[in-house]
């Protein structure tokens, strides 16, 4: 470390300047251009980590390019307080989850603003305060009414160590996302956002969307699972009903050997009622009952299930098959029935094999597919009466309509997305707004009484029911409507409803009787530039795409997407691992920031490598950034220092060469960031210009300074503590008062290449003989032709290919290429 870069004191100093200037504060304003920056705001359950760095400082890097550009840009920043992790670390530490949650918000802010993140501090949103629960109580009631929140029971995903229900979304592998334990099943009464009504919107709308990661949109095509293909109703011959499954494969009908229920089905009950089977079916439910969904529906897991005693009748065939249940075929998706075809369906055919059931394949497959056991893609109907012969695709239609004729089934789309629990039997979490009356039943609280506060004084710690149960005092309540006794629900939301709309807030905070106000969200959103990590592609993002549609349906906002253009970031790393207290690989962002500076922080993980990307933290690479700012530190206060001589002899060629290569970086440094967001490459572009300016300032001193080099020198360095600005804003705020400028650099003009400045003096010229390359050859940049044509023809590579042909004649593309065309 220099003695002359005291980072602590220039970047505390440019805050406080910053903060008093107000210069990251913004206002609607119809007359600018806005953007919308935004990254995803933080869970404050822990330390702020080097992941929430790299996540702020790509935002930061934008919103301060955007500013520059003269665009009105917005760049908020709050903290998504309630949920699972901030109440479970209140828990392990003893303490009241709110107490918790502030103790991490201003650790963070501390952080965030050590970092000097360009944030417009007075839009700061906490979910876990009344201003805001209120309308997340708000928007509840708005689905509400309008058919979009309901409760009812079924089977729920429940984690036994967190003491509650999951949505699908939220359990990876079997196992809880929070906690790792393994989920179980339970049957419970909750509340459901029924998002599988924009399920088409959702995959449609995708066209609406800019610059979105394509995996991110895979991952959400792939999560909503919309399916074609048609509904058959097999008939059970001793009932005469009906028992309807959904198939993409019309064309395997004939396949169909065995037909299976799902264990949960309510037919099963009547199946066996009065059996030897009923028995054995409450101990088979029991048992998967301990089974999350994503176990029972993994092609690799054992399949179980057992047979029913029972018959149904396929409608196309006419044939009688047993009726099983299967752990993999579930209630809740599809129609909670599926026709078996084993020899075209892989986990068919594993229960097929492992109980003895028929297999009878009826799709030939092509011939570099033949010998599978099991064959699941298209090909030649086989042992499939009239269909016999068509190529399946055809046989598809031809089956459907022949369905439709005969009303035994029709043509179908579904999909794998289901409704979006939010339930939780936790204390964390913002009050439903439902009240429970014996004579009017279930009744929504009056937008006037909202919030529905969350008490303070309770037993918080999960015990299986939703803790706000146990406090009487919340429990007991009357009737908006008849004004009887009544009791509120005790469930509170998961913690994304919040943040499905949080977003809206910020353009309006203050508001205290509505949650934004309407002009102002149409001037700023949607949001621009949305940046996050990837593990939100299927939760937040869809939830939040999902709330905004339903706002668009009520006419409460005028867009359909929530985010123009997405970015996500990948995680930092250390050893190879995540970083994690329990791998004890974790960096402290506080304890780097006072060794070494919030900027050298800021260029060390942008510089690291692509942002997409996982980045690997590397102490070397900190100082190595460190000595990078320490160099343009020494390098500008040398430009400052010289003396210009007007005796002194200047180098012109040297002049135009430096302003060749500004030229150059503002070009790269602007497509990088603007277009690109390579922001390791257009650091790299600033450090090649660094060098370069280094090199003038040795050539310069050894002979004494001429005031136009003292001129090109200055200029040139202006530029780069502008380029590099975004990126180190503290070093080159200073750096830029010290180059003789008075206003702060985080306003000031983004700086303009010219074209005509950035071209090189020489160029290659291709050469062709008869069309077909043969030579290239460096030429100044604007030869006239005869004269490329001299050192063309004297070239001894042509000489040697010519071997004295006649030349017939030539063509000239300025600057480019020569093509001979020999006789």
């Amino acid at each position: 470390m220099t003695k002359d870069y005291d980072f602590n004191t220039i970047e505390l100093k440019w805050q406080q300047e910053w903060e008093k200037s107000a210069v990251f504060q913004c206002e609607r304003d119809p007359n600018r251009e806005k953007h919308y920056v935004l990254e995803m705001f933080p869970y404050p359950s822990g330390d702020p980590h080097m992941g929430h760095v790299k996540n702020y400082v790509i935002g930061d890097v934008v919103a301060r390019y955007f500013i520059r550009r003269g665009e009105n840009v917005l760049h908020p920043m709050g903290f998504d307080a309630f949920g699972l992790p901030a109440e479970n670390a209140a828990i392990e530490h003893g303490i009241h989850p709110r107490e918790w949650t502030h103790q991490k918000i201003v650790q963070m802010e501390e952080v965030l603003k050590r970092l000097g993140i360009s944030y417009d501090w007075r839009r700061e949103v906490i979910t876990c305060e009344p201003n805001y629960y209120r309308f997340t109580q708000w928007l509840f009631l708005q689905l509400y009414r309008n058919g979009l929140a309901y409760k009812k029971q079924g089977p729920v995903n429940w984690c036994p160590s967190c003491q509650t229900v999951l949505a699908n979304e939220q359990v990876v592998d079997g196992a809880c996302e929070r906690c790792g334990t393994l989920v179980t099943r339970k049957k419970l009464s909750q509340w459901y956002f029924r998002i599988t009504q924009y399920a088409e919107d959702l995959l449609r709308d995708m066209e609406l969307l800019g610059d979105w990661p394509e995996r991110v949109l895979t991952m959400q095509k792939n999560w909503i699972g919309r399916s074609e293909g048609a509904y058959v109703d097999f008939v059970l011959p001793g009932l005469n009903q009906k028992v309807t499954v959904f198939t993409t494969r019309p064309d395997t009908i004939y396949g169909v050997t065995f037909f299976l229920l799902a264990p949960e089905h309510p037919l099963v009950d009547d199946l066996v009622a009065g059996t030897e089977y009923q028995s054995r079916v409450k101990e088979f439910r029991e048992k998967i009952a301990r089974k999350s969904d994503i176990e029972r529906l993994a092609e690799t897991s054992d399949k179980e299930g057992m047979d029913l005693g029972q018959k149904i009748v396929n409608p196309v065939t006419g044939e009688t098959i047993p009726i099983w249940i299967a752990d993999y075929v579930l209630l809740e998706y599809g129609t909670g029935a599926v026709m078996a075809v084993p020899a075209h369906d892989e986990r068919d055919y594993q229960f097929a094999r492992k109980y003895g059931l028929p297999i009878r394949p009826v799709i030939e497959p092509p011939p570099e597919s033949s010998g599978e056991e099991c064959y699941a893609g298209a090909g030649t109907m086989i042992n499939s009466g009239p269909f016999s012969g068509l190529p399946s695709e055809e046989g598809k239609e031809k089956i459907i309509r022949w369905l439709e004729e005969h009303k035994t089934g029709k043509r179908a789309v579904t999909y794998r997305l289901r409704d979006w629990l939010i339930s939780r039997q936790r204390y964390w979490g913002a009050p439903i707004p439902i009240v429970y009356c014996e004579k009017c039943g279930e009744v929504p609280v009056p937008e006037e009484d909202l919030p529905v506060l969350l008490p303070e004084n309770v037993d918080f710690l999960p015990t299986g029911p939703s803790p706000l149960a146990r406090n009487e005092e919340f429990v007991s309540t009357s009737c908006p409507r008849c004004g009887g006794p009544a009791k509120r629900e005790t469930d509170t939301m998961d913690t994304f409803v919040c943040s499905s709309w949080y977003f809206l807030r910020f353009c309006s905070p203050w508001l205290d009787n509505r949650p934004f106000a309407p002009e102002d969200v149409a001037y700023w959103m949607p949001v621009d530039q949305y940046i996050g990590g990837v593990e939100h592609a299927i939760l937040h993002l869809l939830y939040a795409r999902f709330f905004t549609k339903a706002l668009y349906d009520f006419g409460l906002v005028s867009f359909r997407e929530p985010f123009i253009n997405l970015f996500s970031q990948g995680m930092v790393t250390k050893n190879g691992a995540k970083m994690s207290k329990s791998k004890g690989n974790t960096v402290s962002p506080r304890e780097i920031i006072a060794r070494f500076g919030a900027d050298t922080v800021r260029v060390f993980i942008l510089f690291a490598g692509p942002p997409e990307l996982d980045m690997e933290w590397s102490d070397r690479g900190v100082e190595g950034a460190f000595r990078f700012l320490n160099r343009v530190w020494r390098t500008v206060e040398k430009v400052v220092s010289l003396e210009a001589e007007k005796g002194c002899s200047f180098d012109q060629a040297s002049l135009e060469a430096l302003e060749r290569t500004v030229h150059q970086t503002i070009f790269r440094v602007d497509r990088d960031i603007k277009e690109r967001f390579h922001f390791n490459t257009a650091i790299s572009s600033i450090m090649e210009l660094l060098n370069q300016l280094g090199e003038s300032l040795r050539l310069i001193e050894e002979k004494g300074v001429h005031p136009k080099e003292k001129e090109m020198l200055v200029w040139a360095s202006q530029i780069l503590v502008s380029l590099l600005n975004p990126f180190a804003p503290h070093i080159t705020e200073e750096l830029w008062q010290k180059l003789g400028q008075d206003s702060l650099l985080s306003v000031a003009s983004w700086p303009e290449y010219e074209s005509e400045k950035m071209q090189e003096e020489e160029t290659v010229v291709v050469i062709q003989i008869n069309g077909k390359v043969r030579s290239k050859i460096n030429i100044p940049r604007g030869l006239p032709q005869e004269k490329v044509m001299k050192m063309v023809l004297s070239d001894q590579k042509i000489q040697s290919w010519m071997n004295n042909q006649k030349l017939k004649k030539s063509i000239y593309v300025p600057d480019k290429l020569v093509n001979l065309v020999l006789e």
